[in-house]
């Protein structure tokens, strides 16, 4: 059956006047990562970069004007497609070696996952679609089977407790282990924002994949159950308010006692 090409790659809706959320709408939910552009009195911030199946910094060019930070809240090929396209980019320590591992296949094809990663998103309620994780592709002629990641080195690797300052936004770097090794969270006390990364949102946890460890993602939960967050700004999914951040946490480790 043929598929059907996209007029656009890149959706966008602002939230604030300093908050856009950007996102790729024809990729699988599983892996359509939320891409956050923070607007600062000095500086910009891009909080992860999705895919990188099309240039974000294009699609977005009138948001990319000014100096910018580009994080990685972790090196998940969702999250760092597009990295490559900014000068200034952050990782944890942790992550940093996947980060510059060079440029591999992007898996676009169901076919690309092993076995056991099939039954683990499946387990939590995530199974894999019949054979693209594509809806849609960019241009005639593509290929979901010749996409490559592009690999790049960090400029800066940062570790728990680092400061990211936009000038009148000062951003704390959390790192929440669980879903991976080096994920971090930035959390912005004035605000009151918290960019979680894949540490939390609303949605299956992903705990029983490789890299993942439940003994670090109950620590990480206790840890934002403490943690005076009022608007979550997921890796994933929907945003959400305190009330709903506790309930996650609390599921979450209410599920693993028992």
């Amino acid at each position: 059956m043929a598929i059907k090409i996209a007029e656009k790659w890149f959706e966008r809706k602002k939230i604030n006047d300093r908050l856009t959320l950007l996102w790729e709408p024809h990729v699988d939910p599983l892996i359509r990562c939320n891409i956050w552009h923070i607007r600062g009195r000095d500086a910009d911030l891009l909080v992860d970069s999705g895919m990188g199946i099309c240039s974000l910094k294009q699609a977005a060019s009138d948001l990319f004007e000014r100096s910018i930070t580009a994080v990685a809240t972790h090196t998940h090929h969702d999250h760092v497609g597009s990295l490559h396209e900014f000068s200034v980019r952050v990782v944890h320590r942790l992550e940093a070696p996947s980060m510059c591992s060079g440029a591999h296949k992007l898996p676009l094809l169901t076919a690309d996952y092993p076995d056991d990663m099939k039954k683990a998103l499946a387990d939590v309620g995530c199974p894999l679609p019949e054979h693209s994780l594509l809806i849609a592709y960019p241009e005639k002629g593509f290929n979901p089977a010749n996409v490559t990641l592009q690999g790049i080195e960090p400029t800066r690797l940062v570790d728990e407790g680092d400061r990211i300052d936009l000038g009148d936004l000062n951003f704390e770097v959390l790192h929440l282990p669980g879903h991976s090794p080096g994920s971090i969270a930035l959390w912005e006390e004035k605000t009151g924002w918290f960019f979680s990364g894949d540490a939390i949102y609303d949605g299956p946890l992903l705990d029983n994949i490789s890299g993942a460890c439940v003994e670090d993602y109950l620590v990480t939960m206790e840890r934002l159950l403490k943690l005076p967050v009022q608007s979550v700004y997921p890796g994933h999914d929907e945003i959400f308010g305190r009330s709903r951040h506790i309930e996650i946490a609390r599921h979450y480790i209410q599920s693993k006692s028992l």
